[in-house]
């Protein structure tokens, strides 16, 4: 009797072995299913992935809903989830800022990089942000504003390339049923700049004034005709702060201008908005935007589509007549 328990034994510690040489075998790259792992960096991307690629890759996501991607700090299990994908997908022009030394890393170790940035029509970053390039901040991208995203025909323009990235750098998605969900895809997010066109019909041109939190919907500001008249902070990234001579100027603009909103972010602090606000006095509003990161499941914002359709409505209702 103690001869069959030694051999059970011996079986059970062999299968064991087999099954952790599996594990340790798949680390990296696909799954144990053979399907393609996508690392991506901001959540607005991650969605845009999802949707491309539906159940034919796994898409692991590494920042969450709600997080600031200009103060965002990956743990270990991030950085061991970019190095192990077949590819990266990130949105660059130094937007990852807590992201990069893991990005580079990914690179030394041959993860090939797609980077939004690269494949969309760019607009010049703020003042600010200028001089924080010069400090060393994503030098390659120097003085290019990152936040393309406020802008669906620009994302369109990404995605579409996105695919082609995906369909020659990953054989599992190089077929034709991958290309038909990405083209569709595509499409719904050049009818959703159309949605958008459609919803802001109702503020006039006159009233096309946007005040925001930081320098961050200047793309949608481009594509549908509005101005952006200031940002309590001057720049593309909320690692910068203003003074109180900065505030004291945009107060005396947004009197001038008529603004009747300041827009601020849900995944920063709004305090800024509302000093500047209670420093206008009058009606004026301060209303929530999701600008850097999809919201909440519920939200209105958890979808990229849904983000921007949600941030079009309430643009028009502050600022329609």
């Amino acid at each position: 009797m103690r001869r069959h328990h030694l051999i059970v034994a011996a079986v059970v510690c062999g299968l064991l072995a087999a099954a952790c040489g599996d594990d340790a075998s798949s680390a990296g790259g696909a799954s144990d299913d053979g399907t393609p792992t996508i690392a991506v960096t901001t959540n607005i991307l991650g969605d845009v992935v999802e949707n491309l690629t539906g159940d034919l890759a796994e898409v692991e996501v590494v920042m969450p809903a709600n997080a600031d991607p200009h103060e965002f700090q990956p743990s270990a299990q991030d950085a061991a989830t970019v190095r192990e994908a077949d590819v990266l997908v990130a949105n660059g022009a130094g937007f990852e800022e807590g992201l990069e030394d893991t990005i580079h890393g990914a690179e030394d170790d041959g993860v090939v990089v797609f980077e939004a940035i690269d494949h969309v029509e760019t607009l010049a970053a703020a003042e600010g942000e200028l001089e924080h390039a010069e400090d060393g901040h994503d030098a390659g991208h120097e003085g290019v504003d990152p936040h393309f995203f406020t802008d669906p025909a620009r994302m369109a323009a990404a995605a579409e390339a996105l695919a082609a990235f995906l369909a020659d750098e990953v054989p599992a998605l190089d077929t034709d049923a991958f290309r038909d969900r990405a083209a569709s895809y595509v499409a719904e997010l050049r009818a959703l700049d159309g949605e958008v066109e459609a919803t802001l019909s109702s503020v006039p041109a006159e009233r096309r004034k946007l005040v925001t939190n930081h320098d961050v919907f200047t793309y949608f500001a481009d594509r549908y005709g509005f101005v952006v008249v200031g940002a309590v902070i001057p720049a593309t990234t909320t690692q910068a702060a203003p003074s109180g001579g900065d505030i004291d100027e945009l107060a005396a603009t947004v009197t001038a201008e008529g603004v009747p909103a300041i827009f601020a972010d849900t995944s920063s602090p709004d305090e800024l908005a509302n000093t500047l606000a209670s420093e206008v006095g009058g009606d004026v509003k301060v209303v929530e935007l999701f600008s850097e990161s999809l919201g909440d499941e519920g939200s209105g914002a958890d979808t990229y589509a849904g983000m921007v359709r949600t941030n079009a409505t309430r643009i028009s209702e502050a600022l329609a007549p």
